[in-house]
Formats: C-alpha cells, structure tokens, sequence
C-alpha cells in the first residue's frame, strides 16, 4: 500500500487481481445471482474501493454522464504517490429515481472486450506528451482499481445513493501541478489539482509487483484546405503526407509548378524541428501493378527529398529516401477517396519544439444553432466551451437538445470519413477550421496498435446512440483536437447542425 504497513500492501495488491473479467459478450453483465458468483467482502478492503455509506470529501472536479444526466461523477482525490503514480477517487452518484448500473460504463473500451475491467477507463490525460494514461494491468488481473466483481460494490447504485471507486494510474510527465481526469461516460475534466499528500485510504501498491502501464497515444490530425497535405502529430514526431496528385503530373516523378509550395511549408516545419534525420517514403495506389508502383515511388520520394534539401535552412539534417510503391496503404484502396490519399508522398521528423508559454484558458460558448432530426422533430446544439491545454491541444465540448414533443435520436454525429478509419462509433463528425491558417483540423485518436479510437466521446455499444432523447432532454458531448496557437477565429462544424464561428484567445 501507499503507507508503512507492507504486509496490507500485499494483501491488498492480491485483492486488486483477484476476480474475472467482463463476459465477452456484452460490455454491462448482469448483477450477482447468488452468493457464489463473487468473493465475499474483505475486512482489507481499500476505503477508496468505494461503499455506499461512505464519502471522502468535497468535489475537486465534477461532470455528468453523456447516457443520462442522473450520473454524476466527481472527482474527489487526485493524489501523486513517490513522485510516479496517482490515485484517482471518484464518487459516482445516482441523482435519479431509479437503479442507475454503473459497472462496464466505466470500462476501458480500447481494452479486448473480456478486458474490460469495471473502473479501468478512469484515467488522466497528459496533454504534454500527448498520451492517455489508463489504469496498471498487473500480472492476471485486467486492471488496478475498483472491481464490482470482489462483492464490496454494488451492481447498481440506489436512487439518491453514492459509491466512491479509484483507479492507480501513472502520474503525468513534468511534475504538473494540475491534471485533466478521463473517464469514458462524460467530457475530460481539466485543471484538476493534484495533491502530494498521500490518498485518504488504502491502495495497491504498483511497485509491489509487476505491473504494465497502459500508455494510450494520442494523435492529431489535420488537413489543408486545398488537400495538398495532411499531418498527423503523434506528441513525438509529425508525419506529412503530401498528395501526390498535386506534386506530379499522372505517372511522373517531376515536380509540379505547385509542388515548390506546398514543400516550402514542409522545410518549415523541418527547420522548427531538432530532427537530425527526415524519412521521405513514396507511397501508391492498388490500381497498378509493383512494376510500376514500386521504381515510380522511389523516384517520387528523391524528387521531394531533393527539393526539401534545398529548402531547408538548418544545417545537420540528413535525408533518406525510400519507395514502397502499394504495400504501405493508409486508407482503403476500395474508395475513390481512399485511393487518392494513398497517392503520397509521406515526411517524418521529429516534432518542432513547443512554444513554453502556459495554455491560456480560452473557453467559448455559442448560441443555440437548431436543425431538424430524420423523423422532424427540432433538435438544438450549443458549443459550451473551446478550451486550451498543454501540448497544443484543444477541448471542444458542446450539448445537443431535443426541443421537440416526442421521445427520438440524433444520430448524425458519428459520419467519419474513410481515411479516419475508427473501430468504434463515435462522435467524429466535427471539425474545427482555421480559415486564416488554411487548415482544417479533425477529433484526435488513440492509437492502440494499428487500431484507431477517436479520443471524443463514444456512442457505442451501452453508449447514448442507444438510447432516444426525451422530450427537452440534453446531452453533452466533447471532442479532443489539435489547437493552433495562432488561430484568432475557428469555424466549429458540428455534425448537421449550421457552422459556427468562435473567436478564440
């Protein structure tokens, strides 16, 4: 535990393992049968491990869920252990009039779906290294916080009732003094303050055995206006992908009139960057065959690294190119679209350096815009905040309202496009666009493996796309996007709702 006693530290981190996880066929399984379908309580039991009687103290931060308004969660401990863990306590509470289940709504769903333990999406973003930090997965146990399944929790909470959970997650990087806690039922919540003073309670021990930190990270992208480039910002390294439809003429490898521009904005980039070594890597289409694809690529990737040499100003850096002709596809190559994007010529280097200043707390708010949904009856959106966060990242959060007589969905938020390539639905039909900036920027994603979730909020599953909305009901929904630092006026464009426009700073 984080305390003197090692011997409860032990007992303890034992009881954190123990149990199964989630049947893999639903992500919310059915409350306990009989006495037999769970362990009984543990005398050893963490007081953070949550109980209806008790409560840990006032709220630090507090959100409600997306799926019903009658969850609310709230932040109550944030606390960093040995300068390389935090102990994040939630109290969940039922402010409704009926059971309100609680158990796989707080579940990581990036996590195989047997995996997904009961609070092991609680977590915090670490918005300076760009990456989402989940709870430890010890050795045999999906995760290291509260379990339902250990028979100290309930299923449900009661009407009126609270049960308090915790998570052991890896402490943010650069000894912050504040975080912003995720779950995946309600928008991130910012600023938080995190405490050195040890937790109220006990908890496992990460440092008593093995443990795998579960690291998600974040990627941003963007877009010109004109399609000639998208970037993709991974918090390490950015990497361009050039249209090769606006670099060259149809089969050739001689750079366009255009193509100095657009690779005029890359060497740019490639001077910010303290990279000593930039990768240049053709890429093309399934439409040949890889006696065309293969030497047309690799001309393509020396005909932009030859370019991008006498561009770039700063001395020391180091060129290598490379064609892959069709093996390496981003995008499906069934689709139009997807094709084109796959015709590119791809430049990776290290991240340009961050500007040092703090983020500036730039939160914004709309007027109501209305649209009617598929059966008409009115729906209304309103933009409740654009706010900065360290990294260069934005938070966009907005509600959606069904102000019409009758029980309907809205179900227009989740529209990706092909290239973004999402496992789950999400709300992924926004952008935010920068006119002066010429960029269009899209919802961030967590990169798990090859897999792609979009770091907004997700209508999955027991998610709010299966559930209507009432009569005046209001859900509140957020996205996670890359936010220029420049930008004096963004156009926020949510799913069918009419664009706006926010002034920012």
């Amino acid at each position: 535990m984080f305390s003197r006693n090692h011997a409860m530290a032990a007992a303890m981190l034992a009881l954190a393992v123990a149990g199964c996880g989630m049947p893999p066929q639903r992500e919310t399984p059915p409350p306990p049968t009989s006495a037999s379908s769970s362990p009984p309580p543990s005398s050893a039991t963490p007081t953070g491990s949550g109980s209806l009687a008790q409560d840990v103290g006032p709220a630090l931060a507090e959100a409600r869920s997306t799926l019903t308004e009658d969850f609310k969660l709230e932040v109550v401990g944030l606390n960093r252990v040995k300068g390389k863990h935090l102990v994040v306590q939630l109290r969940l509470s039922n402010t409704g009039k009926k059971d309100l289940p609680w158990t796989g709504e707080l579940g990581d769903h990036t996590r195989p779906l047997g995996q997904i333990r009961w609070a092991s999406g609680i977590g915090v973003l670490d918005a300076a290294a760009h990456t989402w930090l989940l709870p430890y997965r010890p050795d045999g146990s999906p995760c290291l916080c509260s379990d339902q399944e250990r028979g100290d929790l309930p299923y449900a909470i009661p009407p009126g009732e609270s049960i308090t959970v915790y998570a052991v997650v890896p402490a943010p990087s650069g000894n912050p003094a504040t975080a912003t806690v995720v779950t995946p039922v309600a928008p991130p919540m910012p600023d938080v303050p995190i405490s050195d003073e040890p937790p109220a309670g006990d908890f496992p021990d990460p440092d008593a055995q093995h443990v795998m930190p579960i690291v998600r990270r974040i990627v941003t992208p963007s877009e010109s206006l004109d399609k000639a480039d998208e970037i993709a910002d991974n918090g390490t390294d950015l990497q361009v992908n050039l249209s090769s439809d606006v670099l060259f003429a149809i089969d050739k490898a001689t750079l366009t009139g255009k193509a100095r521009a657009v690779l005029a904005r890359t060497a740019k980039l490639i001077d910010a960057s303290p990279a000593a070594v930039v990768r240049v890597e053709g890429h093309a289409d399934a439409t040949g065959n890889h006696a065309i694809n293969d030497p047309l690529s690799e001309r393509r990737a020396q005909a932009v690294q030859r370019e991008l040499e006498s561009l770039v100003t700063r001395d020391g850096v180091r060129f290598q190119a490379r064609g892959y002709g069709s093996r390496r596809p981003l995008y499906d190559n069934g689709t139009e679209e997807g094709r084109r994007r796959n015709r590119r010529v791809t430049v990776t280097f290290a991240k340009p350096q961050e500007r040092q200043e703090p983020a500036a707390d730039t939160a914004q708010t709309s007027e109501p815009a209305a649209v009617k949904a598929g059966d008409g009856q009115p729906f209304s959106m309103k933009v409740t905040g654009l706010r900065r966060l360290p990294g260069g990242l934005g938070l966009l959060t907005y509600t959606i309202t069904n102000e019409g007589s009758a029980e309907t969905w809205y179900n227009d938020l989740h529209q990706a496009q092909d290239w973004e390539s999402y496992i789950y639905q999400a709300a992924s039909n926004v952008r935010l666009t920068d006119p002066a900036g010429r960029r269009r920027y899209l919802p961030g994603r967590l990169q798990v493996g090859k897999d792609l979730y979009c770091a907004c909020t997700d209508l999955s599953g027991v998610r709010s796309s299966t559930e209507k909305y009432a009569p005046g009901q209001t859900r509140t929904f957020w996205d996670l996007f890359a936010l220029p630092d420049e930008a004096a006026t963004l156009q926020v464009e949510i799913a069918t709702f009419p664009r706006l426009d926010l002034s920012v700073g």
